[in-house]
């Protein structure tokens, strides 16, 4: 399946893969990279599809094990598909549920057809195998499909990681399959491999031999020193097609995204500009900022000066930390807007550098002002 992405730039001088493009889906033209806002159960915590709109969401992220089990992919399929459903009418990409055979070992037992889970909302046995979840994935209506994977723990032992690689590699074949292209849902596959380098390699090659519109890295973000990641997704991306999507799946901090644009990532997710926003933690150009200090009572600036987000228009810091420190339920949209908005425009930042030829200045001028985090993850050095 050929026609649905579009290289338009690359990084001119040489120093890095990054690269600027359009995917294009059944419900709108995504240029990337992007950011994907991450909406589980079919909605993004503390914002709207009006606000997502506003902010200039292009995709958004839903997760169809969550849905298959509320409120299950008969029922939206029924009420006109996820767009309709969720009152979002862009791209929809959803996960297939291997985070989840990742996240909820004590809940479920993994075989060679799939997994059996408890559910986690009311203990009821649950069984996912990649036919299963190609079929809820078309069933929601969905622009992008992800392959179901089996997520390895990290540290993984090289001989663990290539038992997962290869299941994951079946439950490819078996998803692709199970889909049908005619529906104009893209399916995506995933690389496996933990962070053996060789295993990445081998684990994207095959992948490709699927000949899928595009394809994820996955298995990431895991807690792992960023030398250790930078090293998996180089090795996962240099056994993939250069003409199909790449998507860096959870990832996460804006250090991270851009560590991720520079090795030739088009598509992200992570659920941190929310849940840190819901938090109090605000992300500015020169780091964090956390509403609940002290300093911050009487504050009269906004969170970041010359920032276009309605948060910063209109409100001080002061008045956000008294939403906060008073639970009020105003605070997690506003803030939530605000990191939305700073991401985003991170992305417009890595699309314009891009289209100009400047990309490696663009990364090196964010790091010499964003503060790397606390645990050091956000070395700049490329």
């Amino acid at each position: 399946m050929t026609g649905h992405f579009e290289i338009r730039a690359r990084d001119l001088e040489g120093r890095s893969q990054a690269r600027t493009g359009i995917l294009r889906t059944l419900h709108g033209e995504v240029e990337t990279p992007a950011f994907m806002p991450v909406g589980t159960r079919g909605s993004v915590k503390g914002v709207g599809p009006d606000d997502l709109e506003r902010l200039g969401a292009e995709i958004i992220l839903c997760n169809a094990f969550h849905l298959m089990l509320r409120p299950g992919a008969e029922v939206v399929n029924s009420l006109g598909g996820i767009h309709r459903f969720t009152g979002w009418k862009g791209p929809v990409l959803t996960d297939s549920g291997g985070f989840q055979i990742y996240s909820l070992k004590s809940l479920r037992k993994i075989g060679r057809d799939g997994a059996v889970f408890k559910s986690p909302y009311d203990g009821a046995s649950f069984f996912i195998s990649p036919e299963k979840a190609v079929e809820a994935q078309s069933l929601l209506g969905v622009d992008v499909m992800m392959c179901l994977d089996e997520c390895p723990p990290y540290p993984e032992t090289e001989e663990g990681a290539k038992r997962s690689m290869d299941l994951t590699l079946e439950w490819a074949e078996r998803s692709k399959k199970a889909w049908d292209p005619s529906t104009g849902g893209l399916l995506f596959g995933i690389s496996q491999g933990s962070f053996h380098p060789e295993l990445r390699l081998r684990s994207a090659l095959d992948l490709k031999s699927l000949d899928l519109p595009g394809y994820a890295a996955g298995g990431l973000a895991l807690g792992e020193p960023r030398s250790l990641r930078l090293e998996a997704v180089e090795s996962s991306f240099s056994g993939l097609p250069e003409d199909r999507p790449r998507y860096l799946m959870g990832v996460g901090t804006p250090g991270d995204i851009l560590d991720g644009v520079r090795l030739g990532a088009d598509l992200f997710d992570c659920v941190i500009p929310t849940r840190n926003a819901r938090n109090g933690q605000l992300f500015t150009k020169t780091g964090r900022l956390n509403i609940q200090n002290s300093r911050h009572r009487k504050d009269p600036l906004p969170p970041e000066e010359g920032c276009g987000c309605l948060a910063c228009q209109n409100f001080s810091r002061a008045y956000l930390a008294h939403l906060h420190r008073n639970r009020e339920p105003l605070f997690s949209r506003l803030a939530s807007i605000h990191n939305l908005h700073f991401y985003f425009q991170l992305m417009r930042g890595c699309r314009k550098s891009l289209k100009e030829g400047t990309f490696m200045e663009y990364y090196r001028e964010f790091f010499d002002t964003y503060e790397a985090d606390r645990a050091g993850k956000e070395d700049p050095s490329p």
